[in-house]
């Protein structure tokens, strides 16, 4: 019987949100009673497949997080709460720094799960899916193909190219890596520039040349971002699509 290789979820909790258009930052955002970033968490803390969980915070959060969402709701599996940095890249690097390190500063031997917080709708099944991949793969993502058209356009607005709709997926979290695989592509951009990295299987196809396999994930699995989005969360907690 195969052992179950350890699974870390990077939980990024960090961001603005500034087109949410509240001072409140939208991961802690009531959610039908309780903050937007607790429906990510219970996930992973009740998951099968996740072991523990680091958790991306902004500057000068880590109290409030503790104090206000880790210990009234008890997630026993946050073992780390890290200040994340100016950009998305930033605040995972630091991350990934406390994910998949043992004591001696020595990558293990594992899986990490980077999720962000603002996805509220993150489920068991999907987890699943994504450690049976990753363990043949070394790199997958979640995704679903895209309900639409996509035209790519140039500076002006023009379309200039209609790729087929079958080969168009659109990306979703978690993104999900061999340990040594993500940390050396971090490793790698850090040094370099990041500009034009906007998700984590990009940093593994730029600079670390491996493929990323594409995963089902959810049409429920929705990034809160605007006041629309919110809304539409509320129907799926409370059954009502």
């Amino acid at each position: 019987m195969e052992v179950k290789k350890k699974c870390t979820a990077v939980v990024l909790a960090a961001g603005q949100g500034t087109r949410m258009g509240t001072s409140v930052q939208k991961q802690y955002l009531e959610l039908e009673g309780k903050p937007l970033i607790c429906y990510a968490l219970k996930t992973f803390e009740t998951s099968s497949v996740i072991d523990d969980v680091v958790l991306v915070v902004g500057t000068g959060q880590e109290a409030y997080v503790r104090e206000q969402i880790i210990e009234p709701y008890q997630f026993a599996k946050v073992t780390a709460i890290v200040e994340g940095g100016r950009e998305r890249y930033d605040s995972v690097y630091e991350g990934l720094k406390a994910a998949v390190r043992d004591e001696k500063g020595q990558v293990r031997d594992g899986y990490v799960f980077i999720h962000d917080g603002a996805r509220p709708f993150v489920d068991e099944e999907m987890l699943h899916r994504q450690y049976e991949a990753v363990g043949t793969y070394r790199a997958c993502v979640a995704g679903m193909p895209s309900k639409d058209t996509v035209k790519l356009i140039d500076d002006d607005n023009y379309a200039v190219k209609t790729p087929k709709r079958k080969y168009v997926w659109t990306v979703q979290t978690p993104q999900v890596f061999e340990n040594s695989l993500i940390m050396d592509a971090y490793s790698k951009m850090m040094r370099e520039d990041c500009e034009g990295i906007t998700d984590d299987a990009m940093a593994v196809e730029r600079y670390m040349d491996v493929p990323v396999k594409l995963v089902e994930g959810s049409y429920r699995n929705i990034k809160i971002t605007t006041p629309e989005d919110l809304a539409v969360a509320r129907t799926f907690v409370n059954g009502k699509i």
